[in-house]
């Protein structure tokens, strides 16, 4: 379909992205001018792929369309408009213009909070369920007809960022494709919209975010994080206008010790704590605050509000002043626009986004002798003087850190939880710098390891922050016993000291799948992170100290895995050992725990995943699905689809337009946001796909496409499709880990025979299927033993769905409640009265 991109910012960067990968020809992108000499992210890469790119500053004067405009506008011959995130007004005569008009993005469950501020009022009416609407646009532009929709769940403390990260980008990017898809298929919906439950509030200003006290703490808590980055909740105290930032509940009702704040108007007076300001709604519940930004824009540390030493301003050495001129030209690197870095540039009003965030860091950490700064560092000291100030008391070690410590007063299971809440908060604010160097360290393409490898890791410390206060026992009637007077229960306890050894593909998602359930358990761990990935299990450690874990609970120990693991596996003192890796070195595993002391064990092994596509099903979806399932994260992922069974009818033509897809991945630099395929591991992984598909070749595979490595620099290996493999091929029975297609024909209609041939392997992790019959879905996905079993869809994986192999694919669960039991002992206890 002929598509124009109408809007901006990184999300309608990746729906242009993922339009174009789905086959779609963008005709023209109209984006936003260029501010402060900076292009929109839409318009950058557009302009990369030779895509028509327009930035007109208004499409309309005085009420009318301007005719130029317009007349530019359907120049192009656009079938449908689509608007992912449009802050222009745009004239119905280019909404209605294409024979399929226009489709936008809406960030709420419309009809509720129409305007433009909707997810900010969802969070200030305290909803329990947020979500995205994907509407037909209308004169209104948030009254149309409604295409599709899909919510989620609103967490106690989400902020406008982590229900934007964890739900309404990703899932919105999806979504706007999802309906585009609809459309070429003749199948979207309209349904028009009800008044019933229609709520419209104006847009979020400053003037009107003034807090106002006389309410419950909840409501003032939803007032604050509704406001929360822009335009920021505030009030007046202490003489000046005081912005707050960063609010969570504090329900177990101790009132903490403190300085107090009067502010007008509040019920009492606020208490700056070690863990920030202590804040009281007219119930006399409490919240707290963790930011304060001031009335001159600087922001702190709501904890350090009454701190005077901060203020005093260091007189520099020569040797200092010549480091704060480095500083300054890299900031003039990092600001072009500036004509000259003075000491009250600001950062960000300058034009720096969160991007440059991470660089400035890089820059004093190369200047600097390796000095790490964190990304809150930067966002406290936005002038380049406060900056210098803050840069030279790190470098002298007067930062005025002290050593952490937790005044939360109450029971374990309350104080991990507000812990794991909080490594959680961490690690959404460093998620940028995570992505970073986990795409350096391993090779994930950017964008996949901030929605994946980031993304489900902070989603698996927040669901397991959840199950810290629910680990509870049953009580037994044992009516055999006699005399009959007997109580019964049974505790779970933790087992002790844990050993967490990590794989190299998923080096921080496997680290927090594992790490998360064993923190709500109530153990301490030992963590080995993969030889060749340990960077971001490093970074994790650091996050640790900040969250407040306590030293000694966890711990990060790099190395070989031949001494380190095998140290762990053999000491009497680890009672438990969590795996994930191959299934050789998880038997030697299992080996050791038994000889050493009978250690509890759970393995996360090898996998030959079969994926069964029938002729009757979504053709289009099971090409996109079995690309993702074998090609995702490059391939090197555990429950990749190792071979497809194709019936027969329909092998020719998927083969025809996977091929052609494939084509199209753009292979490169992990870091270039426009890259879908970046280069393997390591140098020993990427020869040993090359003599996989050496052997595929010489046993009489047909090599279709790639099986060879990319001429360029780095460890890049083309993706690779293998058809006419027959059952006894060593690429049908061994798993390559790697970007390889294995693909095998079945006979129209043998059921029973392919699934004989899906089973046939000792490798039982996932599964899947592609059929639009649900009798046969269920049937086959009773049959497959593996598990997992995806069924129209793969790669699926969520936080509260166990996950966990079959056969010589391990035993032991990562995931869901099934996981804490991996790291319990359950105690029975037995009275007579």
């Amino acid at each position: 379909m002929r598509i124009a991109i109408i809007g901006q910012s990184l999300f309608g960067q990746e729906v242009y992205s993922r339009l174009r990968k789905e086959g779609h020809q963008v005709v023209g992108v109209f984006t936003i001018p260029d501010k402060d000499g900076k292009a929109d992210p839409l318009a950058l890469e557009a302009e990369k792929d030779h895509v028509p790119v327009f930035k007109f500053p208004r499409w309309r004067l005085k009420g009318k369309a301007l005719p130029e405009v317009v007349e530019q506008y359907k120049s192009l011959g656009a079938q449908l408009n689509v608007l992912p995130f449009c802050s222009q007004f745009i004239p119905m005569e280019v909404i209605n213009a294409p024979e399929h008009g226009s489709i936008i993005y809406h960030p709420s469950l419309l009809p509720r909070h129409r305007g433009a501020s909707a997810i900010n009022w969802t969070l200030i009416h305290g909803d329990k369920k947020g979500g995205f609407t994907v509407f037909w646009a209308d004169d209104g532009l948030d009254t149309g007809d409604i295409l599709l929709q899909k919510e989620c769940d609103v967490l106690p403390d989400d902020t406008v960022s982590s229900l934007y990260n964890r739900f309404l980008f990703p899932e919105g990017v999806n979504g706007m494709v999802e309906a585009v898809r609809l459309i070429t298929e003749g199948k979207a919906p309209r349904i028009p919209q009800t008044e019933e439950g229609a709520t419209y509030e104006g847009i979020q200003k400053k003037e009107n975010a003034k807090i106002n006290w006389d309410q419950p703490a909840e409501a003032i808590h939803n007032w604050i994080r509704g406001n929360d980055k822009v335009p920021g909740a505030w009030t007046e105290a202490n003489g000046q206008m005081l912005t707050f930032f960063g609010s969570t509940l504090n329900d177990n009702g101790l009132v903490p010790e403190g300085d107090t704040l009067d502010i007008p108007g509040a019920s009492q007076p606020g208490i700056i704590t070690k863990v920030g300001l202590v804040l009281f709604g007219n119930d006399g519940k409490m919240l707290v605050v963790k930011n304060i930004q001031l009335e001159d824009g600087k922001m702190i540390p709501a904890c350090h509000f009454f701190k005077s030493a901060e203020s005093t301003t260091l007189e520099l050495t020569e040797e200092e002043l010549v480091t704060a001129e480095t500083i300054r030209d890299a900031w003039q690197r990092i600001l072009p626009n500036v004509a000259e870095i003075e000491s009250s540039t600001d950062f960000f009003k300058s034009g720096a986004a969160s991007v440059d965030v991470v660089r400035l860091i890089e820059e004093v950490k190369l200047q600097c002798n390796g000095l790490e700064l964190e990304n809150e560092d930067v966002y406290m000291a936005t002038t380049f003087g406060d900056f210098i100030q803050m840069l030279i008391r790190k470098l002298r070690g007067e930062d005025g850190e002290e050593e952490q410590a937790i005044d939360y007063v109450g029971s374990k299971s309350c104080l991990l939880q507000k812990i794991s809440e909080l490594l959680a908060d961490l690690m959404e604010e460093h998620q940028e710098e995570l992505a970073t160097i986990e795409a350096i360290d391993s090779g994930a393409v950017y964008t996949l390891a901030l929605k994946t490898h980031v993304g489900m890791s902070i989603q698996t410390f927040r669901y397991f922050a959840g199950w810290c206060d629910k680990i509870q026992g049953t009580t037994i009637p044992i009516n055999q016993a006699r005399p009959n007077r007997n109580l019964t229960f049974t505790k779970k306890e933790p087992v002790g000291v844990c050993g967490i050894v990590i794989p190299w593909n998923y080096p921080l998602m496997m680290l927090s799948w594992k790490t998360a359930a064993c923190l709500a358990a109530g153990n301490t761990l030992v963590i080995k992170p993969a030889q060749v990935t340990p960077l971001t299990a490093l970074k994790f450690a650091e996050l640790t100290v900040k969250a407040g874990i306590p030293k000694g609970v966890v711990n990060v120990l790099p190395g070989s895995g031949s001494l380190v693991g095998q140290r762990l596996s053999d000491h009497p003192d680890v009672r438990k050992i969590g795996f994930t890796g191959s299934t050789e070195i998880g038997k030697h595993i299992m080996k050791s725990c038994a000889l050493s002391n009978v250690k509890k064990v759970s393995l996360e092994l090898g996998g030959k995943s079969p994926l069964i596509i029938f002729a009757d099903c979504d053709l289009s979806k099971a090409i996109q699905m079995g690309m993702s399932s074998v090609f995702f994260n490059k391939g090197e992922n555990c429950i990749a689809a190792g071979r497809l069974f194709l019936e027969n009818s329909i092998h020719d033509q998927f083969v025809q337009k996977v091929v052609e897809e494939v084509k199209k991945l753009k292979i490169g630099d992990p870091l270039d946001r426009a890259t879908n395929h970046g280069p393997q591991n390591h140098h020993a992984h990427l020869q040993k796909l090359i003599e996989y598909c050496q052997k595929g070749v010489k046993e009489g595979a047909t090599l279709v496409y790639g099986g060879k490595q990319v001429s360029r620099p780095g460890f890049f290996f083309e993706p690779t499709i293998f058809t006419n493999v027959e059952d006894h091929m060593f690429v049908a029975q061994e798993e390559s880990f790697g970007p390889i297609m294995i693909i095998s024909r079945f006979p129209d209609g043998d059921i029973d025979g392919v699934l004989q041939r899906a089973n046939a392997t000792e490798f039982g992790l996932a599964s899947g299927v592609f059929t639009q019959n649900i009798n046969k879905a269920l049937y086959v996905s009773d049959k497959l033993q593996a598990g997992t079993v995806f069924i129209n869809t793969y790669n699926k994986t969520d936080v509260a769905a166990p996950f966990g192999g079959f056969k010589q694919s391990g035993f032991g669960k990562d995931l869901g409640e099934a996981a804490l039991n991996e790291y319990l002992k359950i105690k029975t206890v037995t009275f007579e009265y």
